[in-house]
């Protein structure tokens, strides 16, 4: 060990860190921001597949679910490190590749990151449209900075009053997550009671009333238009097939965040016990929301309904989901104001995950080595500073849906990075202490469910605007620089100590220089290129 990576050490031990102060009913609460990420794209995915729209979600979630049990394993081998699987899942792949941990920690990152710009962005649209008309100058008026169409047609970087009610919301939230984990729990408790209330409401009430006509489910056939434009029901050719996959892929951003739950368990009290709790019981939440919402949100509006354009870009989704409910202007303004809550619950929850991802992937030697500094209250500052001015960027884009789908390819990419983890760690480190333990079935699946993942990639990602595979797996690969001036430059080819000291009991015994694994994990890199290839060649856009 060199001396300047024993320094390195020494200046992540002195520092602030991150603390351990609260237990799985805290993280769930926490990740009780996941259910409200169905408001980013139920619109956009019911309007793109039409009636199938409610399956989707459906076994979206249930994919997230058997997942999970694969990251709940993973996380708990290495319970001292933020990031969740992230971070834990990446590090089954060092023996193999340097760079694959940093891409992982860096596709996470993008996937939760732009959560904090959507999410405000909607928000403070639904903010807009309340107090003003459509057609009023507070929501027309906008300043182009860039444009952008050499990424897509029509994308351009933008000012308007949506980017700076945005800016404002987002800076609230960045004060509540500044005084620690667990005060930023407390107000998520808080915000879930207001939050998680209107969303079963929404989804219970109007079967029970009558209001959702449960045969607007059916048939359940993608959509398609006839020769005047007009939407009908399609076909399972291959361009319905495609849209399906699409659909599939970007639900997976929304629902596979049941793992979000495992990004704090560094700050877990027990982590023996509070891993696979929490994991549970945020299973069970987000399968009740994401089965129920959409279901009454389709049964409500129909096929003529989803297809609407406002419901596709979003705007519309507040006061469609008000008239579930009643269609009394004041409960309305109730209900709209309470999905506005619901979405800063969303907006709290990703930079809660995002930020100790950073912080993580840094003290660790994957990325810039001013992430690693946390304030005195035991909070990532820096990853969270970095996280808002990332933001306060992705607030100027012209295309939610756009950015949503560039940044769920990086999910996507993580996902497979790290359901792949589960299966190399039991090769690698088969006497590790694991407290939790998944059957080997689940860790098999998991797997499978890896290349699943990759196939939504190649097939489904153009669904939602044309150069979004292409653009969406350079981002993946703008790490590869960052990481390397990290650790050849900055840490001269030498990880931190601090990696290595990563067992669940503490020993450090985990040694991640040997890969027993051998060529496998090669073997199943080159065969997520081929699926990715595949699903591109069969899409039909």
């Amino acid at each position: 060990m060199t001396d300047q990576a024993v320094e390195t050490f020494v200046e992540f031990e002195e520092a602030p860190s991150l603390k351990r102060e609260i237990n799985w009913v805290h993280a769930v609460g926490i990740a009780t921001g996941v259910p409200a990420l169905v408001l980013f794209s139920i619109g956009a995915i019911a309007s793109t597949v039409g009636s199938p729209s409610w399956l989707v979600w459906i076994l979206s979630v249930l994919i997230g679910s058997f997942q999970m049990f694969t990251y709940a394993e993973v996380v708990g081998m290495f319970s001292n490190k933020s990031g969740g699987a992230a971070v834990a899942g990446s590090l089954a792949w060092l023996p193999y590749s340097k760079a694959v941990p940093a891409i992982s920690a860096w596709c996470y990152w993008l996937a939760w990151s732009p959560v904090l710009a959507i999410g405000t962005t909607i928000a403070s649209g639904y903010i807009l449209t309340s107090f003003f008309p459509a057609t009023s100058p507070i929501n027309t008026w906008q300043i182009t900075l860039i444009d952008l169409n050499f990424i897509q047609s029509g994308l351009t970087l933008r000012i308007n009053a949506n980017f700076l009610i945005s800016a404002i919301l987002l800076l609230v939230v960045f004060l509540i997550q500044h005084g620690g984990i667990l005060r930023a729990a407390r107000f998520q408790v808080i915000f879930a009671v207001a939050s998680l209330l209107p969303l079963g409401i929404i989804g219970i009430l109007p079967l029970l009333t009558g209001k959702a006509d449960l045969h607007q489910l059916l048939p359940v056939v993608p959509l398609a238009h006839d020769a005047a434009g007009k939407v009908i029901p399609g076909k399972w050719d291959m361009a319905g097939i495609t849209l399906f996959v699409g659909a599939l892929g970007l639900a997976a951003w929304s629902s596979y965040g049941i793992e979000a739950c495992l990004v704090y368990a560094r700050e877990f009290k027990r982590p023996n016990v509070d891993v696979i709790k929490a994991s549970l019981a945020t299973a069970a939440l987000c399968l009740f929301f994401y089965a129920v919402v959409p279901i009454s949100f389709q049964a409500f509006l129909g096929l003529s309904g989803i297809s609407d354009p406002s419901i596709a870009d979003g705007s519309g989704v507040a006061g469609a989901m008000a008239k579930m409910v009643s269609t009394s202007p004041m409960v309305t303004a109730i209900i709209v104001a309470m999905l506005i809550i619901t979405l800063l619950l969303s907006v709290l929850t990703a930079m809660s995950g995002s930020s100790r991802t950073l912080y993580q992937a840094s003290t660790d030697g994957f990325l810039p080595k001013y992430l690693s500094r946390a304030n005195s209250h035991g909070v990532p500052s820096n990853a969270m500073w970095t996280d808002i001015a990332v933001n306060l960027v992705l607030l100027l884009v012209s295309n939610n849906v756009f950015l949503l789908a560039i940044s769920n390819v990086c999910y996507l990419v993580f996902n497979f990075i790290n359901l792949q983890a589960g299966w190399i760690h039991r090769v690698d480190r088969p006497g590790q202490k694991r407290p939790y333990k998944a059957p080997t079935w689940l860790i098999a699946i998991g797997a499978l469910l890896g290349f699943v993942n990759l196939f939504f990639i190649g097939m489904g990602s153009n669904v939602f605007g044309a150069g979004v595979l292409k653009w969406g797996l350079i981002t993946v690969f703008l790490v590869v620089p960052i990481f390397l001036f990290r650790h050849y430059v900055v840490d001269k080819g030498v990880f931190p100590k601090a990696l290595t000291e990563i067992a669940a009991d503490g020993s450090g015994a985990s040694d991640l220089h040997v890969g027993q694994a051998k060529w496998l994990p090669y073997l199943a890199a080159a065969a997520g290129v081929l699926v990715v290839t595949a699903g591109a060649y069969l899409a039909v856009n």
